[in-house]
């Protein structure tokens, strides 16, 4: 399509978006090259307003050729456009194409060893060999075909939803959450990034905790949202109780309270934990785990903090560099309170 040169990046992305469409590869790789070099240029607003141009072509563009399509959406949300115009299209395509993907076992057997095909060579052997597997499979040679597309290219498109789902607003209006989760469970041992989304899938947003630190008797009611890990959650708990009349202790060091928030996630020397952490039934609560494994008692997760059997050091504050965590104390429990929530722990 020969016209005026678009300006603004709502009118390059719905250039990109209409030659993504006509299946026109160079006036696609223009417009890509386009929207990076006006990305600096763009505020939110003009972000958000391009990445919506966008959401013809991630509707509906084969899953094979739009993994650089997903990926500058990724782009665009993680310099500040808004995501959730676009999250409902991007959860299909990538609940979808995990599905699929899943099913490639089905053929697996019937191809033999395969890899990506490379160029037009390539493709057309591996075209072949589909036609061929499929009946065995029980497949026609379209599903087949986009079992096989879908397994050699899911896993550029979850990067779309890596991003978005860092932020709160993104998690909570998440659509077809328990589709998304189980297909990407099924996946997660093939998918290089599949762990990385069932991680934020089970990232848990305003919910309730009850602690209790056995030593001071004292026990407090927090909220907790956008916690990746169950180190990240050791020092947020200690950032929050210790001293300012809570509980006794030495405050954890600035820099793995920046580790574990928006700062530099691997601070010289890591961050260190300073409690033991066991649920109500006295199991402990692995820092490697997460917070959603903790199990709920009465309506809220339940942590018990001791102190440290050992000095723990580790590496990484957080495991998701862009999402920000909340944890904030709401109460103190009164004495009384507090003593019939101990008595349940010894």
């Amino acid at each position: 399509m020969i016209g005026r040169p678009s300006h603004t990046l709502p009118e390059i992305c719905a250039d990109l978006a209409d030659a993504v469409l006509r299946l026109d590869g160079p006036e696609s790789t223009r417009n890509q090259r386009a929207v990076v070099d006006r990305v600096p240029l763009a505020d939110a607003a003009e972000l958000s307003a391009g990445l919506r141009k966008l959401t013809p072509a991630l509707d509906e563009v084969a899953l094979g050729n739009g993994g650089f399509l997903a990926t500058l959406a990724a782009g665009l949300v993680e310099m500040g456009a808004d995501p959730l115009p676009v999250l409902g299209v991007l959860v299909d395509r990538v609940a979808a194409g995990l599905e699929a993907a899943a099913q490639f076992g089905l053929l697996a057997d019937k191809l033999g060893e395969v890899s990506a095909p490379r160029n037009a060579d390539e493709y057309r052997a591996l075209r072949d060999r589909i036609v061929d597997a499929a009946p065995a499979a029980g497949l026609s040679v379209e599903e087949a075909g986009q079992i096989t597309q879908a397994w050699f290219s899911v896993n550029d498109w979850i990067p779309s939803l890596l991003l978005p789902l860092q932020q709160k607003p993104s998690r909570l209006a998440l659509p077809q959450r328990d589709r998304l989760t189980a297909a990407t469970i099924a996946m997660s041992e093939h998918a290089e990034d599949a762990p990385w989304l069932l991680g934020l899938l089970r990232v848990l947003d305003d919910e309730g905790l009850v602690v209790a630190h056995r030593e001071s008797g004292r026990v407090f009611e927090l909220t907790m949202s956008g916690v990746g890990d169950n180190i990240q959650l050791h020092v947020l708990l200690a950032a929050a109780l210790i001293g300012d009349d809570r509980i006794p202790g030495e405050r954890p060091d600035p820099a793995w309270v920046a580790a574990a928030t928006d700062g530099m996630m691997m601070p010289e020397g890591g961050v260190r934990t300073q409690f033991d952490l066991t649920d109500a039934s006295g199991a402990p609560i692995w820092a490697e785990g997460r917070p959603a494994d903790i199990p709920v008692v009465d309506g809220r997760r339940v942590i018990v903090l001791d102190r440290p059997s050992y000095s723990r050091a580790y590496n990484v504050g957080r495991l998701y560099p862009l999402m920000v965590p909340e944890l904030t104390a709401d109460r103190a429990l009164p004495a009384e309170e507090a003593a019939a929530w101990l008595a349940r722990f010894s």
